[in-house]
């Protein structure tokens, strides 16, 4: 049965770097897998995102064009690739838009909600990948060229971070949390046993 599954964590949780890992452990099963990302994944989706990492703009315009990119990015990729029997890995959803725009940015939940209901998709599975901020930060530091979110100071990821664990507090059977901060082998083993348990 065809599954979606989303990887979310705060900037420098390493979730790019484990997601074509975990995206590669599927297919040697068999799994037929659709690999994406948010904002983004469709056309427009690309472009709303060059708009939302690079423009400044208001905390609401923020949340409802990640929210406008996600509803196209559902219709045209997730949806269609789900119905077709295909597992669909993303790179961030929803519980993104709750941990930055609503904890790093202070954005109210219950406007999120009302936002997420107008998606009316949510993951099988999210994998959160948890780090302390400290590490993330040192792990982004080489990067030359940072997006605005990526630019913020370290008590804004402080505020994402309390939003990711605040999202898994309201429904820990959808998440895996996992503890980003160790080697890139002793994460895998984490995922081998998630990957172990999905019933492949």
């Amino acid at each position: 049965m065809a599954k979606f599954i989303t990887f979310e964590g705060v900037d420098g949780a390493g979730k790019s770097t484990h997601l074509a890992w975990f995206a590669a452990t599927l297919r040697q099963h068999g799994v037929d897998v659709v690999v994406t990302r948010e904002p983004g994944g469709t056309p427009l989706g690309e472009q709303l995102r060059e708009m939302l990492l690079n423009q400044p703009m208001s905390i609401g315009t923020e949340a409802m064009l990640m929210f406008a990119a996600r509803v196209e990015h559902v219709e045209q990729i997730i949806k269609p690739a789900l119905l077709a029997g295909k597992w669909v890995i993303s790179d961030r959803f929803s519980d993104a838009s709750f941990a930055y725009q609503g904890g790093g940015r202070g954005m109210d939940w219950d406007k999120l909600r009302q936002l997420e209901q107008w998606v009316d998709l949510r993951p099988d599975l999210t994998l959160f990948f948890d780090v302390p901020v400290e590490v993330a930060r040192a792990r982004l530091s080489n990067n030359v060229s940072l997006d605005r979110f990526e630019q913020e100071q370290g008590e804004f990821f402080e505020r994402v971070r309390a939003g990711y664990h605040r999202r898994v507090a309201e429904n820990p059977p959808r998440y895996a949390v996992i503890d980003a901060a160790q080697s890139i082998a002793l994460v895998q083993q984490q995922l081998q046993s998630i990957v172990a348990n999905l019933g492949l």
